[in-house]
């Protein structure tokens, strides 16, 4: 793609692809399910455009209404693959040399088509509403935000990992940042992967609770089902299970889940929450704490790579910290929300990402001292008052000054003085009167 303001077929072309590409990939997934499911179910086709179009807003984390009731928790699994696929058309679309006109372009399409493609998603969900009473529109005003969101920060992860270097380097801000935000990424990978890895081992631990819940439908399509579901929220359970692994804690109604305590109660039937721990709490589950210790030398041991003074290496590692705290508090929001006669679902958002940032701060301050971090200035000859320094100059300089004076006289002969001497020692002066006086 050139930086030339005439659009050329092929920058059209790319255009358009970042414009619609993931929308109508997701499009077209979420169109073959609904129908496969609609034909294994024997039902007819009526509502058929309106459930496509639900779930394509449920695939942006927009809430679904049906029958008066409101299922919030939307899987944050098909909302983290719609992020990842307009990174990836962005970053193909956009050349390391990029200008601003270029760039501008490419966000704009990155925003526009899946907002048109909102537009229309409302437009038929309002159609069938008329046709299906159980079937609400969503609140535009949510529907658009939410849609927003999830391309807005795919088309920045993407045109940033092209152009971000460049546009760091010419802007006035400090060079560290970039590490910064390298380091962030470390440690909500760490963070995530980790808390992956519990919540696998919990559910190995529990698997006997987990067939009693596959044990509610006996068809091998309901299995199905409920395996597709379990698999579609396990980013949503990762993210409870990093939340107590970081001293925040989590809930599903009126059940609760921390690394200290658990309060019992209903919770929905769907395998991958056997992943929950069951009162009474096993003190093992304090264990957890160190899955949070580990994030945080993650975050310290990148910021320690390029060692910098004290103040810039403490703001590159506090900076990370702000940058992993906002995106795990982002993805709690996002795995949260209502969920029908169970109530809210999510993790406790006021000490979630705070905890996050503590963890990463402290832990990682330590880290970055322990690995060499912190550059530290060449040691410096104390300084000494200037009459010392005077006093030592002149008297190194007095010998000196001496043996300069003894070279002149002895280039300079005898003095009238030294002549006035004879043989015995004695001046002229001194010599006895004449006797012919």
């Amino acid at each position: 793609m050139q930086n030339s303001r005439a659009a050329s077929p092929h920058q059209a072309r790319e255009l358009l692809r970042v414009a619609f590409g993931p929308a109508l990939v997701a499009l077209v997934v979420i169109a073959a399910v609904t129908l496969l499911q609609l034909l294994i179910a024997n039902s007819d086709m009526t509502g058929a455009l309106g459930a496509i179009a639900s779930m394509w807003l449920g695939v942006h984390d927009v809430p679904i209404s049906i029958g008066g009731r409101q299922l919030g928790v939307m899987p944050l699994l098909p909302v983290l693959l719609m992020v990842w696929a307009t990174a990836r058309t962005t970053a193909l679309a956009t050349p390391p040399a990029a200008s601003w006109f270029v760039i501008r372009w490419i966000v704009a399409s990155a925003l526009g088509g899946p907002l048109l493609c909102a537009a229309i998603s409302l437009a038929v969900i309002h159609d069938a509403a008329s046709v299906i009473t159980e079937l609400q529109t969503p609140n535009a005003l949510r529907a658009f935000a939410s849609v927003l969101a999830v391309h807005a920060i795919g088309a920045a992860i993407g045109v940033g990992s092209h152009v971000g270097p460049r546009l760091l380097a010419a802007s006035a801000l400090p060079v560290w940042l970039g590490g910064s935000l390298r380091a962030a990424a470390a440690g909500v990978l760490a963070l995530f992967g980790l808390s992956g890895l519990v919540t696998a081992g919990s559910l190995v631990v529990h698997w006997a609770r987990m067939h009693e819940l596959y044990a509610i439908t006996d068809s091998v399509f309901g299995q199905f089902s409920l395996t597709l579901l379990s698999v579609l929220y396990v980013p949503n359970v990762i993210v409870g299970t990093a939340a107590v692994a970081v001293g925040s804690s989590a809930h599903v109604g009126f059940a609760t889940f921390s690394a200290f305590t658990v309060f019992g109660g209903d919770i929905p039937s769907l395998p991958v929450l056997a992943a929950a721990p069951s009162p009474p709490l096993d003190p093992v589950w304090v264990g957890l704490l160190i899955v949070g210790a580990s994030s945080g030398v993650a975050v310290g041991q990148q910021c320690a790579r390029h060692p910098l003074p004290l103040v810039p290496a403490m703001g590159k590692l506090l900076s990370a910290a702000v940058f992993a705290a906002l995106t795990m508090a982002l993805l709690g929001y996002a795995a949260g929300g209502e969920l029908g006669n169970f109530g809210g679902v999510g993790v406790d958002q006021g000490t979630f990402g705070i905890a996050v940032f503590l963890w990463f701060s402290v832990v990682g301050a330590i880290t970055v001292g322990m690995a060499n971090g912190i550059k530290r200035d060449p040691a410096r000859p104390k300084s000494r008052p200037a009459e010392e320094v005077a006093a030592e100059t002149l008297a190194r300089a007095q010998p000196d000054r001496d043996d300069a004076v003894a070279d002149t006289a002895d280039e300079a002969g005898p003095t009238p003085a030294d002549e006035a001497h004879d043989d015995t020692g004695t001046t002229t002066a001194e010599q006895p009167p004449n006797d012919s006086d």
